[in-house]
Formats: structure tokens, C-alpha cells, sequence
């Protein structure tokens, strides 16, 4: 849609004449304004406590108030062509994250040179004043219009849906953890990270110099900390599932070893963590601008998995959904097309899982397929095909058709969209969580909550 700015030259303005726009203040802007501004003063800032009262403040900055009263000047009155000469400011009230703000503009005087003056102040919902002061400009000397439709808009990563997850995991009891391996700072660092949060309790399985190397490095005290000595990574990842057996651990974490070693002890047949579901692995995405978690299956394990494994990949990925507060996930299953096609397979597949879902034989979510990405997960996408569908446009989970295709899904998601990306094993005894290297300290604290989150699920 077009917004059409107009303006009002010098000539045809008059004492008197005023203009207003109202905006509410969300915590995105104060984000904004800080990277913009490079004000980082935490009173300013809606998740931290600037002045150590133990609550945080998010005060929305002075001058990021006062620049609403250049919007109008700029967009109403006069508009367009409009350049600021002086501008004088007082604060006599406050605004918050939330608020609802309207400045105002009223002409007082007009001078040569197209100088004119304005009263302008900024009032809250209920009248009360937040700044003052009085602005001079030089009005435009013609009339204008701007068609202000091709704007770069920003998006502003937050992480506010990690966030919420580690909300819900921190007040719960931490579940005692395997970590095998742990014998890199980045490996370590990840578990002990997720032990200062409540998450885990992490029990260190490795070679306890290496690990005390790793903690150096980090600058971490070992002393709260149980270690098993065993070198050996395959004997170290039998040991974490033996504990898993014996009641000793409730989740598996992988640290400093391939994962093809740690699943080999996990998928063994007999001693294994096996149950009677395909494991499955689920990236949990938090991806700026989506107003919801996204899961994207099977990226990590299954290469090109059969039908029913397709079935397993799906409930696992919904029963995680719902451990993670989603209580009817949608489950996207993707392809490169929308409509059944019997030369591309995986339409068929999709086709069949999602009428497995209506005959109950997957359960717990909404399933839908074949989707193209774009219809999956954008409502205008899906409208201009045509498809009418509880699924199409809102799809919370999306289904790879192979394992390439996932992972590579995921990694663009996080290296082009700037996503973090959390990742946990299905399918098992307990969850695993599968942690990279590449992993900053949110995506760890992120895999802990989610397994911290599906252990309380299959204990409930």
C-alpha cells in the first residue's frame, strides 16, 4: 500500500494551524534507538535494571520522545522539504515500553527566510506531558508530495522466544545430565552455563586433564562438579547411557566428540536408548520477526527417511511442541511444490502424512502437505495459491523431505535470517541434546531449556 505524504508550503501556512500523530512506544524501538543512537544506558534498555532496584525500567529515551515531534514536522506540518533550524526541549514526564504517545504541533509565528515557529509537545493517553518545547523551521517553498512505499524496514533480533523458554525452564528442578566429552572450552563452557542457569546438573564423563584444561582456559571451577574419568569417547557415551538406564541421568549432552560416536551408543539395540519410535533431530528456531517458534525436522539423523519414519519424525517433533507450551502445533510437511505431483515423491509422502494425521495414526497437531516453503509459513503466500488450510501460513513445524534438505533449511535460517537455532534429539529415553561448536551462549542455554522442558514431559 502507498503512504502519500503531502506537505504545506511557507505561502499557505497560517498561525494557528496544527497537526499530531499518535504512536505507542514498544520495547523494539528502544532497541532501535539504542543501536541507532549508540545510547546503551540501561534505563533505557526493557529487559535490564538501570538503577538496582531489582526491576527493569525501560524508560523510553528523551530524545527518542522528542523525535516523534519531528514526524509530524517532517510528515504533516509543514512536510515534506522541511529542514529543522533549532528545536528547545523540556521533560517534564516520562514515557515507557507500551505507552501510547501523541505529539503535537501548533504555528505561532512566521519570520523570513520561510522560518517559522511551532509549540510542540508530546502528551500521553491520558493528556499528561512528556516533553515540551518549541521548534523553528524552514518550511518548504512549493508544494510536495513523497510516495514513502519502497522504505527499508528493520527487523530486531531479540531472541524473545528463547527467552521465554528459559522463563519457563529456570524455576524448575535441573535434570541431572550426562555431558560426554567435555573436554573444549566450548564444550564445557556450554554445560556449565546451562548448570548456572537451573537448567542442568551436569555430570562430566571424559578425560578429567583435558577437562581441567578446558576449565582453565575458561576460568571455571570444577569443585561443584561430578567427573568420570574415561577417555575413551565411545566407553564415555556408554557410560552416559548406561547412567540414563540406571536412573543417573535424565538428559545426554554431546560435548567434544563426533556425533556419530554418541548416536552409535544411543541407537545400539541392545543396551541402547531406543524406544519404539525412529530418534528424530529437531532444530527449535527463534527467528527475528516471527511471532513464534520454529521447529525444522529431521536435520541432523535420518537421511532419507522412509514413510513411516517421515510419521515418526512428525510426533516427535509435536510432542516436543507441546512440552514447549505450542498445545496444537502445525506441522508443515514441504516439498518444491504444493500440489500432489508422482514425479517428486516427497509430495506423495506429504499427501499420505497428512491424511495419516486425520485417521489419528499422528496425533497431537494439525498436519498439512505438500507445502512449498513460502505458502508453509506466509499467509499472502498461501492465499495468492489458493490453498485454505489451518496449517498453510502459520506452520510451526516444518518438514524436511530429507535430511540435506533440513539441514540446509536450518543453517540459512540462521546464517541469512540471523536465527538462533536451539537443537535436540527425539525418539529416545531422554532427550539429547546435540549441541555445535558454532553455537553462541543463547543456542546453548536454548538446547538445555528444550531438554530441560521435554524431560518434565515424558516424566509427566
Amino acid at each position: 500500500m502507498t503512504h502519500r505524504i503531502d506537505n504545506v508550503p511557507f505561502e499557505r501556512l497560517d498561525i494557528g494551524m496544527e497537526a499530531s500523530e499518535t504512536r505507542t512506544c514498544r520495547a523494539d524501538d528502544l532497541y532501535v534507538f539504542a543501536n541507532a543512537s549508540g545510547n546503551l544506558n540501561p534505563m533505557h534498555l526493557p529487559k535490564e535494571d538501570g538503577d538496582g532496584d531489582g526491576a527493569p525500567e525501560a524508560v523510553a529515551p528523551g530524545m527518542w520522545v522528542a523525535s516523534l515531534i519531528s514526524a509530524v514536522l517532517g510528515c504533516k506540518l509543514p512536510g515534506p522539504g522541511t529542514l529543522y533550524h533549532s528545536q528547545m526541549l523540556r521533560f517534564p514526564g516520562r514515557a515507557h515500553a507500551g505507552d501510547t504517545l501523541t505529539a503535537r504541533v501548533r504555528l505561532t509565528a512566521k519570520g523570513p527566510g520561510r522560518l517559522v515557529t511551532f509549540e510542540t509537545w508530546v502528551e500521553d493517553a491520558d493528556g499528561m506531558p512528556i516533553v515540551e518545547g518549541e521548534a523553528q523551521v524552514q518550511a518548504p517553498e512549493r508544494e510536495l508530495h513523497f510516495d514513502a512505499d519502497d522504505i527499508p524496514g528493520l527487523t530486531v533480533q531479540r531472541h524473545q522466544h528463547f527467552d521465554r523458554l528459559l522463563a519457563l525452564a529456570e524455576p524448575l528442578p535441573p535434570i541431572l545430565t550426562a555431558v560426554v566429552a567435555p573436554e573444549e572450552p566450548d564444550a564445557l563452557s556450554g554445560a556449565i552455563l546451562a548448570a548456572e542457569h537451573t537448567l542442568i546438573t551436569p555430570i562430566l564423563i571424559g578425560d578429567p586433564a583435558k577437562i581441567a584444561d578446558a576449565a582453565e582456559a575458561e576460568e571455571i571451577d570444577l569443585s561443584p562438579y561430578r567427573i568420570i574419568d574415561q577417555p575413551d569417547h565411545k566407553l564415555a557415551a556408554a557410560q552416559a547411557v548406561r547412567m540414563v538406564h540406571e536412573g543417573q541421568a535424565q538428559a545426554v549432552m554431546k560435548g567434544h566428540l563426533h556425533t556419530d560416536v554418541l548416536l552409535g551408543q544411543i541407537l545400539k539395540k541392545d543396551g541402547g536408548l531406543r524406544t519404539g519410535r525412529r530418534l528424530s533431530h529437531v532444530f527449535v528456531m527463534d527467528v527475528p520477526g516471527l511471532n513464534h517458534l520454529l521447529m525444522v525436522t529431521d536435520a541432523a539423523i535420518n537421511i532419507t527417511p522412509d514413510l513411516q519414519t517421515k510419521a515418526d519424525i512428525i510426533q516427535n517433533a509435536i510432542d516436543l511442541a507441546q512440552t514447549l507450551g505450542i498445545a496444537e502445533p502445525k506441522v508443515g510437511v514441504l516439498s518444491a511444490i504444493e500440489k500432489v505431483n508422482p514425479a517428486i515423491p516427497s509430495t506423495l509422502d506429504a499427501a499420505i502424512l497428512s491424511k495419516m494425521a486425520d485417521r489419528g495414526q499422528i496425533t497431537g497437531g494439525l498436519v498439512d502437505g505438500p507445502l512449498a516453503m513460502d505458502n508453509a509459513i506466509d499467509l499472502e503466500a498461501a492465499a495468492t495459491k489458493g490453498i485454505r488450510s489451518l496449517v498453510a501460513g502459520r506452520a510451526e513445524i516444518l518438514v524436511a523431505p530429507n535430511m540435506e534438505a533440513g539441514n540446509m533449511l536450518a543453517k540459512e535460517l540462521t546464517y541469512l535470517a540471523h536465527a538462533e537455532a536451539a537443537g535436540v534429539v527425539m525418539g529416545a529415553k531422554c532427550p539429547v541434546i546435540l549441541n555445535s561448536r558454532a553455537d553462541n551462549e543463547k543456542a546453548r542455554l536454548a538446547s538445555a531449556a528444550v531438554a530441560a522442558l521435554a524431560a518434565l514431559g515424558e516424566r509427566a
